[in-house]
């Protein structure tokens, strides 16, 4: 009788070879191909060469002219205006969107209210609606008083007070507070209750319990909305020419207007647009990772962080 652990192998019969297991070094590897992805990649470099190509040899564009006005005296006042008039703006906004945020997470209803209500007037009403009603003030109320028992203390005429910058930066920065206070909200609420409860117990107020130990941990969420509304920011500033404030885009469009090169005046505005925009896209993947430590392993690298990264290495090397 042959015991079945006697029998012999199928791989030890004549003329049958050895079949390599799955896991035998011996394998090659061959990694997984991806057609489709290389396909899509060429076309996509085809329509990008097309579209420079287009870019370069269509003579309205007037690339001389562009250059002739890329940093003129007054295209460069006009960037310096924009630049000024969005710090300003933002600072405000913050500040303040973050003040109703704190009101409308209060205990309080009738600073839950008014805050309510500011959120609700101001992002219920389109931003130039509200640049034309301050430019226009002076219309409602001729004259700005304070005034207590009959004495009036101060008086200002509300058409020489109310400028095209001054309109221009209440329609601006009190339209980005009532959006801001919803990211500050949404950053707040993010933070774990814990924290709260373990502040209260070690007898923190709640003014200290939001400075210290909220503010601090829900700077991550807030920091990339607020980020991506400061770029939004720069270029809402030409919604200002609509109250006669000369800014970038007020600028070019008063050369145009006397030369009537419209083209070459408009690229001129959008390269400058595009130049502070990538400048505030950089701060952000910096403010980014400084709020991101300790939160991540590693924090995930956007494109120009990959670009910055490649270049520090090549001046290393």
């Amino acid at each position: 009788m042959i015991n079945k652990l006697d029998a012999p192998s199928p791989s030890a019969k004549e003329g049958v070879t050895d079949v390599p297991s799955p896991g035998d070094a011996t394998l090659p590897i061959v990694k997984l191909g991806h057609p489709y992805r290389w396909m899509a990649a060429v076309v996509i470099l085809l329509l990008a060469a097309w579209s420079v190509r287009i870019l370069v040899v269509t003579p309205t564009f007037e690339w001389d002219v562009v250059w002739d006005y890329l940093f003129d005296k007054d295209v460069l006042l006009g960037v310096l205006r924009t630049l000024q008039m969005t710090v300003i703006c933002m600072v405000v906004g913050v500040i303040l969107g973050t003040v109703i945020a704190i009101m409308r997470l209060s205990p309080n209803p009738i600073l839950k209210g008014v805050a309510s209500f500011y959120q609700w007037f101001f992002r219920g009403t389109p931003t130039l609606i509200q640049l034309i009603f301050w430019f226009n003030l002076s219309s409602v109320f001729p004259s700005i008083e304070i005034e207590l028992f009959g004495f009036t203390f101060v008086s200002w005429n509300t058409n020489e007070l109310m400028t095209p910058f001054l309109a221009a930066v209440l329609g601006l920065s009190l339209n980005f507070a009532a959006y801001h206070s919803e990211i500050v909200r949404a950053g707040i609420l993010s933070v774990d209750e814990g924290q709260s409860d373990a502040a209260d117990a070690y007898g923190l107020s709640r003014a200290q319990t939001l400075r210290f130990i909220v503010l601090p941990q829900a700077m991550r969420v807030i920091i990339p909305p607020t980020a991506n509304e400061t770029i939004g920011m720069l270029k809402w500033t030409s919604l200002a020419s609509i109250v006669s404030y000369t800014e970038l885009l007020t600028t070019v469009g008063n050369i145009y207007n006397t030369t009537y090169q419209v083209i070459p005046l408009l690229i001129v505005a959008a390269l400058w647009y595009l130049f502070m925009t990538t400048i505030l896209s950089i701060g952000q993947i910096f403010i980014e990772k400084r709020f991101a430590r300790g939160t991540t392993r590693s924090a995930k690298k956007s494109a120009i962080g990959d670009i910055l990264g490649s270049m520090r290495r090549g001046v290393r090397a």
